[in-house]
């Protein structure tokens, strides 16, 4: 099997980094007219900027209201707005979904692709992958793009005025990245570009876990103060770059799998992406047997910036026997990531991780007096 890494071919981030976004569109030969798939804040912070910036390069543009859902009807309607613009590229903006929706239309286009995230909730900016959605929100499965973004331009002003939630769901997402690589290099599985990882891309999903630790409670804080920090710039680039090259490129295994599993129970829909991620890497963890000591430096730094431990951190607390060998049959499915793992995984064996990191969860919570 030959190694294969994916990246976006240009990455930006900053202060104020929307202002640029018609001179970076120059700087690849992006021409305009272009469409601008933004969700409804999205379009009331940027409108403006992007209207500045894109006259200042000449360059045409009109906006489509995204709807909420990275769902197959959704992408069709941003083909349709794209036709009728006559756009010669598409830009994202706003979180994963608008993303994911923007580049499967750019996909069925063959248009160039810009991603600019509004939040830095997940790592998709920068992938190939997208994930699809039903349109009352539960995962249908995922599709491999051709090529990954032409640009990805994180706003780092924009980000610091978002919700702090959202900062902490993406490093709820980042952090599974370490340990699902490790897990696919162990397995020799394939990453998402039907390749082996290469060394490069264990040591960026690495270095976006030691990131995380190091500086996750201060990007939070910064967060909420709508302060840009060099903390908070290293966590955004973590949740966005490293984790983004680092999943692609090495794999996914449960803590993902874990995560479509939870979306296939109503309770988890009013939860973030990464908040559920976060507790499918602890259930990962426990799946795999790791060592106390490791788990137990997950559990610090989740807790330490919020991310949810425990079932009833994402809405299922009180789920029934039925309805949780719903989440174990989606998450064991042939043909999703668990597969990855080292060893064949039953619903069985996963319920009974479920409920084993659940125990330890609520455990950690009861000794912090939460």
């Amino acid at each position: 099997m030959l190694a294969a890494l994916g990246a976006p071919s240009r990455y930006v981030q900053g202060r104020d980094a929307s202002a640029a976004l018609g001179v970076e569109l120059t700087g690849l030969g992006i021409a305009g007219p272009i469409l601008i798939v933004a969700g409804r804040t999205p379009r009331r912070l940027l409108a403006e900027t992007w209207a500045a910036s894109l006259a200042a390069a000449g360059i045409a543009f009109t906006i489509h209201d995204f709807g909420g859902e990275c769902s197959l009807a959704e992408i069709g309607r941003i083909v349709e707005s794209a036709r009728a613009a006559g756009a010669r590229a598409i830009v994202g903006a706003g979180g994963g979904k608008a993303l994911d929706a923007a580049r499967g239309a750019a996909e069925r286009l063959t248009l160039p692709v810009v991603c600019c995230p509004t939040i830095a909730s997940t790592d998709s900016p920068c992938s190939a992958l997208a994930v699809i959605y039903s349109e009352d929100g539960v995962v249908q499965g995922s599709e491999l793009f051709r090529r990954n973004p032409d640009l990805v331009l994180v706003d780092t002003t924009i980000v610091s005025r978002a919700p702090a939630r959202y900062l902490v769901a993406g490093m709820g997402d980042a952090l599974a990245t370490w340990f699902e690589a490790r897990t696919c290099a162990l397995s020799h599985a394939q990453n998402l570009r039907r390749g082996a990882s290469t060394r490069t891309a264990l040591a960026i999903a690495e270095l976006c876990y030691r990131t995380l630790r190091e500086d996750g409670l201060a990007a939070k804080r910064a967060v909420e103060a709508q302060a840009i920090t060099p903390a908070l710039e290293r966590v955004v680039e973590a949740n966005v770059l490293l984790s983004g090259i680092g999943f692609e490129s090495s794999g996914l295994a449960a803590a993902h799998a874990i995560h479509n599993g939870f979306t296939a129970v109503p309770q988890t829909h009013g939860y973030e992406h990464g908040e559920k991620v976060s507790f499918g890497t602890l259930v990962q963890l426990v799946l795999e047997g790791t060592p106390q000591a490791e788990v137990d430096e997950v559990l610090d730094f989740a807790t330490s910036v919020g991310l949810p431990v425990t079932l009833a951190g994402i809405g299922c607390g009180s789920l029934t026997e039925e309805e949780l060998m719903i989440v174990a049959r989606r998450a064991t499915r042939e043909d999703d990531t668990m597969r990855n793992e080292p060893f064949p995984v039953s619903p069985e064996m996963l319920i009974d991780a479920i409920r084993a990191a659940d125990a330890i969860g609520r455990a950690r919570l009861a000794e912090a007096g939460r």
